[in-house]
Formats: structure tokens, sequence, C-alpha cells
């Protein structure tokens, strides 16, 4: 397994683990790796500094590190899912066939949300339909 810092087209960087650089490769060509902010699927790598471990104290410190910066995004994701559901209607499959409506002011403007295909996705864009993906977080912790 390798770890690759990315940064999309739109300078938003994430972390993505891949079975190797091939593998990384393959994903970036067929556009089937998406930002996680915008879901642009233009990504690059970015700089990266190397992992050296100096022994367990150290590891243990990262990882605690880790785990309150994953909390506290997990709490914005978790406002921002509150927001989405209390200010938008929910479309469900729908959400490509709704926003197509909107765009072409075949139905009254109003903020929606759903789920939609990777395909539907990139479809929408190219008909400059506007609108976000938003990384959804279960309800539950597992």
């Amino acid at each position: 397994m390798i770890l690759y810092n990315l940064r999309c087209a739109h300078d938003h960087e994430f972390e993505a683990w891949f079975k190797d650089s091939n593998t990384y490769d393959k994903q970036v060509a067929a556009t089937k790796i998406a930002c996680p902010v915008c879901g642009n699927t233009g990504i690059q790598k970015a700089p990266m500094a190397p992992r050296i471990g100096s022994g367990a104290q150290k590891e243990q410190t990262n990882s605690t590190i880790d785990q309150s910066k994953f909390a506290k995004v997990r709490e914005v994701m978790k406002k921002v899912r509150a927001e989405i559901e209390n200010n938008c209607d929910y479309v469900g499959p729908d959400f490509a066939e709704e926003a197509r409506k909107i765009h072409y002011d075949e139905v009254d403007p109003r903020n929606i949300y759903g789920e939609t295909s990777q395909d539907e996705a990139r479809a929408l864009k190219e008909e400059g339909v506007d609108f976000t993906r938003v990384p959804w977080l279960p309800r539950n912790d597992s």
C-alpha cells in the first residue's frame, strides 16, 4: 500500500491510499479519483514529506493528533449534513433529473440534495448545471 498527498484543480489537498503507483496512475487516467471537497476529478500528486518512524512514542503521539483532527472534521461534516437536511429538499436517486429541471427552468428553483453516480455528475457538469458533491457521513458511528 502507498499513501499519496493529492491536489485537485481547485487546490484542495487530501490523502489517498493505493495498492501501488500503477493503480494510482490507472485511476487518475480513468478519472476515478474525485476531490472529497468539490468533486473535481482533475487530480495530481501534491508534494509530500517522507514518513520516517523514530520509535513507538512518536507514532503514538501522531496517532493521537490524527484522531483529534479526524474528530473535528467529523463534527464539521455532521453540521454540514444537518444544514443540508434542514434547508434542502431530498430528491433521492432523482437528483440529476431534478437538477436539470431546475437548471432549464422547467420547475421553480429550490435547494435539493440526493444521490447521483459519477457518470451522471460528470454529465451535469458538462451541461453547466451548478451543483456541489458533498462527502456524506453516516448518522451512526460504527
